[in-house]
């Protein structure tokens, strides 16, 4: 007999998917071509007479939030129901101004909050580390100083990430698979698949769900466009160059001249660090150019 009820896939293939459902893991058919992605609520219905199968996924529930990726201005969800988004950054390899200001834009235009987690702090002791994160903490980006290899100030990363579904997002080598590792004790891979039980890959997008947090772990977004934002979506992302915008005289100011703009004022001001303003004007003028 079937029994019909709700769940969240925690794991996603081409055809089929695991869902948690009732605390329970179910590997699951997909009925059609429902539009689905790690994270999403679902319905479905449970059986236990197919040995290859536990349940069959009829519907998708409304989604909370999305985080997409794009080309060619096509959008393509890759997680959903995320409320937050940890920006892995390190010196090594170096994460560049520019993807943190990139990811923190697609946040706010995804109603996902943004933090910024400074791993491998051993090697983040200098004076220029030290000036970023006064600068994001100034425009509200909670930020943690962490190193997921030697498991140094996890506990306080843990606290904030409490009932709280989360994606990290880095550059390769920025060590997202050694922090969900670390978070949740799952062996994560970041290149071979396994077969093994217990042994999980980065090959596939997976939620991770572990003292009453959720962490996704997808390989899909390393670095993903934002050519499907406009530049009145990209300015989310700028706070501080907002609140400056709204006294410029002319309402469609493009904020790159001085004629009766507050934001280039502010700038000559100091009141909007430069890197910042570089950032905003570089990702205004790629949308333009797409």
């Amino acid at each position: 007999m079937l029994k019909v009820q709700t769940g969240q896939i925690v794991e996603f293939y081409s055809n089929s998917c695991c869902v948690v459902s009732e605390g329970k893991e179910l590997r699951c058919k997909i009925q059609g071509r429902i539009n689905l992605v790690v994270g999403d609520l679902v319905q479905l219905e449970s059986f236990s007479m197919d040995s290859n199968s536990e349940g069959l996924v009829t519907k998708r529930l409304d989604r909370v939030t999305a985080l997409y990726k794009s080309k060619e201005k096509v959008k393509k969800p890759i997680a959903a129901n995320i409320s937050h988004i940890g920006i892995l950054v390190t010196k090594n390899p170096k994460t560049n101004l520019e993807f943190i200001d990139k990811w923190i834009t697609i946040s706010k235009n995804a109603s996902i909050e943004p933090f910024i987690i400074f791993n491998k702090i051993d090697l983040l002791q200098n004076s220029s580390f030290q000036e970023n994160k006064k600068v994001y903490e100034s425009i509200g980006i909670r930020t943690f100083q962490i190193s997921a290899k030697l498991f140094t100030n996890l506990d306080e990363l843990k606290k904030y990430l409490s009932k709280k579904t989360t994606i990290f997002v880095g550059n390769s080598g920025s060590g997202k698979s050694t922090l969900t590792s670390a978070i949740t004790g799952k062996k994560i891979l970041s290149k071979a698949l396994s077969n093994n039980q217990g042994v999980h890959t980065t090959s596939v997008s997976t939620l991770y769900q572990t003292d009453g947090m959720k962490i996704i772990d997808s390989p899909g977004v390393r670095d993903i466009g934002i050519d499907h934002l406009k530049p009145k979506e990209i300015i989310l992302g700028f706070p501080e160059i907002i609140n400056y915008a709204l006294n410029c005289t002319f309402p469609n100011c493009s904020h790159q001249t001085d004629e009766g703009c507050e934001v280039i004022t502010a700038l000559k001001n100091g009141d909007i660090e430069e890197s910042r303003y570089n950032n905003f004007i570089f990702l205004s003028n790629q949308e333009k150019t797409k």
